[in-house]
């Protein structure tokens, strides 16, 4: 990659906006790429061919250009000399998503500019923006980290409320519905706590070590929101792991149910069979055509097998019931 003095500036229309902030909650477009006094928001995706350049252009460091355009990133807090870099993941709601695919979202701030690095789109800029857009949105760039910060938590506390309440709805199911047709649900459930919390955790990690080095952009309350945020995630890993061992427990539950049905049926089958038994064999043996059978010759014959048939039955039945077998 070429240093930021080499690389050709490309045109502005490779930011998806590039707005610097009126300081009163609205926005202006920039128009070219020096600083104009006023604080400034570049936004990017990361998948463009030219996203190196067009952060080269900005004069980001090197190092923090080559984090902020990497295919994949686990959250993180990283300071460079000119800035701070922050990489976080945001709940995928896009349509037809999966929410526990996260999307990536890189933050750069410096002390009069933000930038914000993305490939599929988040929610929360897309909030902000709009704000922005009709002069209600933030007039600082840390509120506007922080607006960003928070809409992600939000997103996150939201998707967490969805999966409590789906561990509920599948615990009252598995008192009335079948629980083959649930374990599948739960697994489900299992995987998606399993893959949020795989970044949520270090996503809280990542806030608590922003929360040390971004002072020197942000004043002391807005610090303190910061750490307020990163306990917040705090809460929602913990629970998730309530979740899982909620799961856990309940799918042990279905196929606790599912054993106890199969034994059940397999205990009824084998009382038929042990009740059977005896009497296919009497009926096999005065079944056989061979000369020299009792009762072939006497009218008797069938009344004496049919009542010698169901004098083994309650003989079976009475044993199993003296047995106290059912």
């Amino acid at each position: 990659m070429e240093s930021s003095e080499n690389s050709p500036v490309p045109p502005l229309e490779r930011f998806l906006h590039a707005f610097q902030l009126d300081e009163q909650g609205g926005v202006a477009t920039v128009t070219d790429l020096e600083k104009q006094g006023h604080p400034q928001w570049f936004h990017l995706d990361y998948s463009d061919a030219e996203a190196e350049n067009a952060l080269a252009s900005l004069g980001i460091d090197v190092a923090a250009i080559e984090s902020l355009v990497r295919t994949d990133t686990r959250p993180r807090s990283t300071s460079f000399d000119h800035g701070v870099l922050l990489s976080l993941r945001a709940i995928n709601i896009n349509p037809g998503a999966d929410p526990e695919d996260m999307v990536s979202l890189r933050i750069w701030i410096e002390a009069d500019r933000v930038v914000t690095v993305r490939q599929r789109r988040v929610f929360s800029i897309q909030e902000i923006r709009q704000l922005l857009e009709q002069g209600k949105g933030p007039t600082s760039l840390a509120e506007l980290v922080l607006q960003i910060i928070e809409g992600l938590t939000e997103r996150a506390s939201l998707f967490v409320g969805r999966l409590e309440d789906r561990v509920d709805e599948l615990e009252a199911l598995s008192e009335t519905s079948k629980p083959a047709e649930l374990r599948g649900q739960v697994a489900a459930l299992r995987r998606q706590a399993a893959s949020v919390r795989r970044y949520l955790a270090p996503q809280r990690d990542a806030m608590e070590q922003f929360s040390r080095v971004v002072r020197q952009y942000m004043g002391e309350d807005q610090t303190y929101r910061v750490r307020e945020q990163s306990d917040r995630l705090t809460r929602y890993v913990e629970d998730l792991d309530l979740l899982r061992e909620q799961a856990i427990v309940l799918q042990e539950q279905l196929l606790n149910t599912i054993a106890e049905q199969q034994n059940s049926r397999m205990y009824v089958l084998s009382i038929i069979t042990a009740v059977f038994l005896p009497i296919t064999f009497l009926t096999g043996v005065f079944g056989m055509n061979v000369g020299g059978l009792p009762g072939t010759d006497t009218r008797l014959g069938f009344t004496v097998v049919a009542v010698a048939t169901a004098a083994i039955v309650a003989l079976v039945l009475g044993l199993f019931r003296w047995k106290r077998w059912f």
